[in-house]
């Protein structure tokens, strides 16, 4: 038996280890459009940033921010529920407190039922007052703040390495595995290769 044929599963692994660690490294490099013997050469992100940028301004404006979800969100009983003891407090300390310093006289004429009644009516209009203001609210913070445009710009406007640090700390794991599985994949052809030979000899 020919003993360097030992050697063929780890150098059929090692190439498939580079081999995916060369394609990871061409996601991001080189930067810049280089010409090898005819061929124009550059990353893929680098080449791709304006059309990425486009589509994840997209999808955040569409799918992850929609200006409808947060309209329905914020415009929700259970906000206003939440927000009701906030907002009496406050109620109670303008007709107690305010409307006695501004206006002396009227708060002479305010007693505890009639603070208590004025209370429950302010309540009352703005369980329906409360969702339309903060859907209008929206509406017109949509129209101010583009998303897409925001995001798109944003994005776009990275430096490339700026762009491949963040997008390594979300998938360094992922490409770390990449790397892995090509060497062992190529270790494994290796081995198929190996038997064959030795089958066939």
């Amino acid at each position: 038996m020919n003993y360097w044929l030992l050697l063929l599963p780890v150098i059929a692994g090692f190439i498939g280890w580079i081999t995916n660690l060369v394609a990871i490294k061409m996601l991001f490099h080189p930067r810049q459009e280089v010409n090898v013997l005819g061929i124009k050469i550059q990353g893929i992100f680098p080449k791709r940033q304006a059309q990425f940028a486009q589509k994840l301004g997209k999808l955040v404006s569409e799918e992850l921010l929609s200006f409808d979800e947060i309209a329905r969100t914020i415009s929700s009983p259970q906000n206003l529920e939440k927000l009701s003891p906030l907002i009496e407090s406050h109620v109670d300390h303008f007709l107690r407190q305010k409307l006695s310093a501004e206006m002396p006289m009227i708060s002479m004429f305010i007693g505890d039922k009639t603070i208590t009644k004025l209370k429950a009516v302010f309540m009352e209009e703005l369980t329906t007052l409360f969702p339309s203001l903060m859907t209008e609210y929206a509406g017109e913070l949509k129209q101010q703040l583009d998303l897409e445009a925001i995001v798109t710009e944003k994005v776009a406007g990275f430096s490339s390495d700026k762009l491949e640090s963040i997008l390594l700390q979300i998938m360094s794991r992922e490409f770390r595995f990449v790397e892995i599985i090509g060497g062992v994949l190529g270790f494994l052809i290796g081995l198929v290769q190996v038997a064959i030979t030795v089958l066939t000899a």
